[in-house]
């Protein structure tokens, strides 16, 4: 057994030994201001990352850094209570050590979310985009040996963010009375926030909306045959027409990902509660 291998499966021993026995159905990654959510978990049990053998520690502003099981939308479920990101000097293998833990532990969904600046001028500040493509511009996380206890060396990516999950996602929110919008999310590594000209490029090769994380995990998710349902809320308008004395703030950013973060609980509750 590789050293990768026995690292993953030493932190999903360690988790399942905390869940009475009991497999999570979905998975679930909070982003940046977005830990609201497992709020809502209900009989959880809460395991810090700092005690989970071979897990790094979350650094991120807006990212509690919890490993969290309990009941959501009637299923037992599992969510990190904030992700890793490659921007905190962490490989990829450690950005993505809880996405392979979860499968381990029996996941059979994931639904990732994160806060990302809207590149389309039709996006504003508190919108939810659910994600029906990417453009990664991250390091890809399945470079190396690969592991065949996963995946094939060559997983197909037509299909990264589940159809059917979003097609349920946008009957939820008309049933809600939400707007949703779709879009192509792109990552770059950060942890600078982009510049206008940068803007303006993503948005010209196909970008809605930009942040730091994510695409990693969904790779990795799909490269285990995990259907993926991924959403961005929509924190600052990522233009490239501001004012001469605008500045970017990450404050700002969690704020408005914390505005909008009920709205997004209600959608992946009912998702899970669907499924």
């Amino acid at each position: 057994m590789s050293a990768g291998i026995e690292k993953i499966m030493a932190a999903a021993e360690y988790i399942a030994a905390k869940l009475d026995g009991r497999k999570p159905f979905a998975g679930i990654v909070l982003g940046s201001g977005l830990g609201k959510l497992a709020d809502k978990i209900e009989d959880k049990v809460i395991i810090p990352y700092r005690e989970i053998p071979g897990f790094p520690v979350s650094t991120a502003m807006g990212h509690k850094g919890n490993f969290i099981a309990g009941e959501l939308g009637g299923k037992y479920v599992v969510a990190m209570q904030g992700r890793f990101h490659y921007y905190e000097g962490y490989p990829m293998e450690l950005v993505t050590l809880p996405i392979r833990v979860m499968k381990v532990l029996g996941i059979q969904y994931l639904f990732v979310s994160n806060a990302a600046g809207g590149v389309n001028f039709d996006f504003k500040v508190g919108d939810l985009m659910v994600i029906n493509d990417h453009i990664n511009h991250l390091p890809n996380p399945l470079v190396g040996p690969n592991m065949e206890e996963f995946g094939p060396r060559f997983p197909d990516m037509t299909r990264p963010y589940d159809p059917k999950l979003r097609r349920m996602a946008s009957e939820i929110a008309e049933e809600l009375g939400y707007v949703l919008k779709n879009g192509v999310y792109f990552a770059s590594t950060g942890p600078t926030y982009e510049t206008p000209a940068e803007y303006k490029y993503y948005r010209l090769i196909g970008a809605d909306a930009v942040g730091m994380s994510t695409i990693p995990e969904v790779i990795v998710a799909r490269h285990s045959d995990i259907p993926v349902f991924g959403m961005s809320v929509i924190t600052n308008e990522a233009h490239d027409d501001y004012a001469e004395d605008f500045v970017n703030d990450g404050a700002d950013v969690v704020k408005a990902a914390d505005a909008a973060a009920d709205r997004m609980t209600d959608i992946f509750t009912r998702l899970i509660e669907r499924l």
